[in-house]
């Protein structure tokens, strides 16, 4: 089995060096996927290479 990473929220905010509420809207509207443990959010790295991925430009050949 493959190890993710489960960030915070607020150390995705730092590593995208947006605002922790930019984060909570983009998790709000579905852009950025999470999981919650109890009361805890948390962003796994694939989440977050997905998020990433979507932004990329698509190629207009």
């Amino acid at each position: 089995m493959r190890h993710l990473k489960a960030y915070k929220v607020e150390e995705v905010a730092e590593l995208l060096h947006v605002g922790r509420d930019k984060i909570y809207e983009l998790i709000r509207t579905r852009q950025l996927k999470s999981i919650k443990i109890g009361r805890l959010r948390r962003i796994t790295d694939q989440h977050l290479a997905d998020f990433i991925a979507s932004l990329e430009p698509i190629d207009q050949d």
